[in-house]
């Protein structure tokens, strides 16, 4: 059995930078705080948090929408890998991220009960107020980041 939700939060940066950041080792790592390895190719394999995460990008929607199978070290062996939709929207704001992740384990309620909040939603806010990529092209790096 599995379960699927869907939370959302506001972000101080375009679509196109959450988007360029999601998908950028460097990136993705410096806006969690966990080591990341991502790819902007449909197919390629990627990891966050050290392993703790893998999957494969399934669809890429330049600026828009990030689909991924994923999957954490404390899946089952039987488990199938879970997908999630990153949705990304321009408000006033910045961007608007709608991530709906399907096919959840039963029994692996973290992720909706603060997982995702914890663990991407609030250090990718604090990422993007410092300013670090969204002022920055792709690839870019400052020796101040940090």
């Amino acid at each position: 059995m599995s379960y699927d939700f869907e939370l959302s939060c506001t972000l101080p940066a375009p679509p196109e930078a959450v988007y360029e950041a999601w998908l950028n080792s460097a990136a993705h790592s410096a806006m969690t705080g966990g080591k990341a390895k991502a790819s902007k190719k449909v197919g390629a394999a990627f990891s966050a948090w050290g392993g703790y995460i893998v999957g494969k990008n399934i669809e890429l929607v330049p600026g828009k929408r990030i689909v991924q199978s994923w999957r954490a070290s404390e899946f089952g062996a039987d488990d199938p890998d879970s997908t999630i939709t990153v949705t990304l929207t321009p408000v006033k704001a910045g961007a608007r991220l709608t991530l709906l992740h399907e096919g959840v384990p039963d029994g692996q309620t973290s992720y909706e009960n603060g997982g995702w909040r914890e663990n991407y939603f609030e250090p990718m806010k604090a990422y993007f107020r410092r300013g670090t990529a969204a002022a920055k092209p792709t690839g870019a790096r400052s020796e101040k980041e940090g």
